[in-house]
């Protein structure tokens, strides 16, 4: 698999949310972000930046059903983590929004990579 320029550019936007992700959860917070609703709003601005970038106006490829799903799972899972923010439960939607958001991005990478096989083609 060879990476274009905006894959690069995309995976250090995701780690560009993922790496305070790891920060607020070891120690309760990072530099500018201090609750819940801060890290999810890292995630998803990184996150959709992400998307925005490796898409770069290419149609969606064999799974872009899939990529969309996921993209709609990620954001709903984002507008739930704001809203119970303040509850014991704000954790654990965290936790499964930043997954989410990794998730597209790695699906998003596969189906623009082009390494895909058609369903039962063999090599």
């Amino acid at each position: 698999m060879r990476l274009r320029a905006r894959d690069v550019i995309a995976l250090v936007l995701v780690a560009a949310a993922v790496v305070p992700y790891v920060g607020y959860l070891i120690e309760g917070e990072m530099p500018l972000i201090s609750s819940t609703r801060e890290m999810a709003s890292t995630g998803i601005f990184f996150g959709a930046l992400a998307f925005w970038i490796i898409r770069g106006g290419n149609r969606p490829g064999r799974l872009g059903r899939i990529e969309a799903g996921l993209a709609v799972l990620a954001v709903t899972l984002y507008v739930v983590t704001i809203a119970l923010a303040a509850t014991a439960a704000a954790d654990l939607l965290l936790a499964a929004f930043m997954l989410a958001v990794v998730v597209v991005f790695a699906v998003d990478l596969l189906d623009q990579s082009g390494t895909q096989q058609p369903a039962g083609h063999l090599r």
